[in-house]
This record gives structure tokens, sequence and C-alpha cells, in this order.
């Protein structure tokens, strides 16, 4: 509920201050499910990294996530990482149901911020929160919109025909 209270006053304050998205990867520490760390130096190198921060109660959340889920496909080849300040249970719960082709995934990993550093760090407007960085971890696009998740589709495609 806390934190909840802290993403509403994020929502508030942003709308008079309107902070700007992490432009480039910042230092983390999170939990995977077994309760063992994840930080940015578990990341694959060489890899695109596409961020997931969820509510597991958000509907626009499920929707987001839902969409992704749907086209695995194009976010195959980058490292996904999906994060929440929910409990293991209710994180388990949101992937088991929007999620059915990410959970078990190579290229994807469930995380839970228990020092809730995702907001601070990452500078969030509102869930879903979604950041894909490049390789060299700067921010190639931002969203937080389930119906415009399929520009983060096109900006993996763009850098991929890049290369």
């Amino acid at each position: 509920m806390r934190i909840r209270l802290t993403m509403l006053g994020l929502l508030m304050v942003g709308n008079i201050y309107a902070q700007i998205p992490a432009q480039t990867l910042p230092d983390f520490t999170f939990s995977r499910l077994d309760r063992s760390p994840f930080t940015n130096r578990d990341l694959p190198p060489g890899k695109m990294f596409f961020f997931i921060f969820f509510d597991s109660d958000c509907d626009h959340c499920q929707r987001a996530v839902k969409n992704i889920d749907q086209q695995y496909k194009s976010f195959q080849n980058i490292a996904i990482c999906l994060i929440s300040v929910d409990d293991h249970d209710k994180i388990n719960r949101f992937v088991n149901t929007y999620a059915q082709h990410l959970k078990n995934q190579k290229n994807v990993v469930l995380l839970q911020d228990n020092l809730n550093q995702f907001i601070a760090r990452f500078k969030p407007y509102k869930y879903p929160a979604m950041f894909l960085y490049s390789a060299d971890k700067k921010l190639i696009d931002y969203e937080d919109n389930e119906g415009t998740v399929f520009r983060i589709v096109n900006a993996i495609n763009k850098t991929n025909s890049h290369k």
C-alpha cells in the first residue's frame, strides 16, 4: 500500500515537475523470485534491455504485458525484466495470467523491487512503465501506455536493422 501511495504522490508531483525518465540505465539491485540479488551487472552484454515496471492490480499493466506476451517473437532477442513491488505470489499470479509466453523464456527475468528503487532511479511517469535501453545502456524509448507498446516493437526492429 505504501508504494502505491508513493506512486500516486509521484504522479501528482510529476504533473508539476515532469521528471524525465532515466536516459541511461541506472545502477540497481532487485531480487529474483528465488530471493537472490539481480543487479545491472547481471544483464547480458551486447543486448538491448527492456524493463517493464508493473502493478499486478493495474489493468493498464495487465493489457500491456498481455500485448507484449502476444508479440514475444519481437522480443526474443532482448533481455526482458518484469519488475514489481508486489509480493512474489502476486507477481507469479500476474505472470501466469498475462504472460504465458514470457514466463519461462531464458531472456526473461521476474524481479521484485523490495528496496523500492525503481521509481527513484528510473523515473517513470506511471504504471506500466516500459523502458527500452540499447546495448550501450542508452534509453531508446519509454512507454507508459498499453496502447502504444507496439512503438517499442518498432524501436527494436529499427535498432536491429541498423546493426
